[in-house]
């Protein structure tokens, strides 16, 4: 696919209307979402929001915070779990309904479904799942410590979120000619820091790879967006199509893997570029600041050997992360100017 400039976002707005926040997607991206809004609530929160169906997930209202209770023998729990896993799997009719997202977890979800009853189909839609390191790494047992060194807790956590992505993409198929996953993965900007130097590179790569497997088993594309620096070629490696990363804050860091991003695009892969800030720097921004910034980091890229021509038909648009944690002043900046920078370099280059 030639993505062109395509403009998409990552999930989160800072609105509490999720009718206010899906007709802002609508009205200003390529590939419009389904807007996650962590104002609303503890179970609107990154990975919360995707625990529902989870064996042994607590979410704990009056504490403000999500866990897996551990302490007791969770075998049946986790045998219904891969029973209706392997069904889902197996048989067609049987569908993703085990991995719904409810209402109550997502309003906005089911906001953008009503408004594309009405709207009519669409060209490309974005859909987005918290990807299994991340959830996996935040979320605790009832000691305080990751479920990621629980492999079969592990396990569990990358098998549900690749069900969500599918249950997710089966909804909105009717919907669009092509549909894309987002799997937000920010926790790898910490990869190989003290902090996870436990954390092993092919485990990684093999729990994105099986999240990714599940979006391409659906037709659709996967990204993996991460909005600090990591080592890109995790993303690659694991099979992403397109890999999502802050050009505004990091955009040099794609550069230093020239041979493995080469390899991406050559094989079709995309780069999102996340060159609109979702910072207090928003405000200082201008179609023509925001243009500057995006023509030097695929300038840098473009001088590691890779077609500047590549690099230009397989470019996507996006903010450089979530706008949940902004004023909704800010967020609607964000919008607007990443409406504007995609039209105009579409302009710029005939697109």
């Amino acid at each position: 696919m030639k993505s062109k400039f395509l403009s998409t976002a990552i999930g989160s707005m800072p609105f509490a209307d999720a009718g206010r926040a899906v007709a802002l997607s609508l009205e200003t991206l390529d590939a419009p979402i389904w807007p996650q809004l962590p104002k609303l609530g503890l179970r609107e929160q990154m990975e919360i929001q995707y625990s529902e169906g989870m064996p042994r997930a607590v979410v704990d209202e009056v504490k403000g915070r999500m866990y897996f209770d551990t302490s007791v023998d969770y075998s049946e729990e986790f045998a219904g779990f891969y029973e209706r896993y392997m069904e889902a799997c197996e048989d067609e009719a049987a569908g993703f309904e085990a991995a719904a997202i409810s209402p109550e977890f997502s309003r906005g979800l089911y906001a953008l479904e009503n408004a594309l009853k009405n709207t009519g189909k669409r060209p490309f839609l974005k859909v987005q799942t918290t990807g299994p390191c991340s959830f996996a790494l935040t979320i605790v047992d009832e000691n305080k410590r990751a479920v990621y060194y629980n492999e079969e807790f592990r396990d569990v956590v990358v098998k549900a979120l690749a069900m969500k992505c599918r249950w997710q993409l089966r909804r909105f198929a009717p919907y669009a000619d092509k549909l894309i996953c987002f799997i937000d993965e920010p926790i790898l900007s910490a990869f190989g820091s003290s902090t996870y130097v436990s954390v092993k590179r092919e485990d990684v790569v093999a729990a994105l790879a099986e999240v990714i497997d599940a979006v391409h088993a659906e037709g659709a594309l996967a990204g993996v967006h991460c909005c600090g620096n990591t080592e890109w070629s995790i993303l690659t490696d694991a099979g992403a199509d397109i890999v999502n990363f802050d050009a505004f804050g990091y955009g040099d860091t794609i550069a230093m893997y020239p041979e493995q991003i080469k390899r991406h695009l050559e094989n079709g892969g995309m780069l999102a570029w996340g060159v609109v800030p979702t910072s207090d720097a928003i405000r200082g921004q201008t179609v023509e600041s925001l243009e500057a910034q995006l023509e030097s980091v695929m300038d840098g890229l473009s001088v590691q050997r890779i077609d500047k021509g590549l690099i230009l038909e397989q470019a996507i648009l996006t903010p450089s992360c979530g706008t949940g944690s902004l004023a909704e002043e800010d967020a609607l900046r964000v919008f607007s100017l990443l409406s504007q920078l995609s039209a105009r370099m579409k302009e710029n280059y005939g697109f």
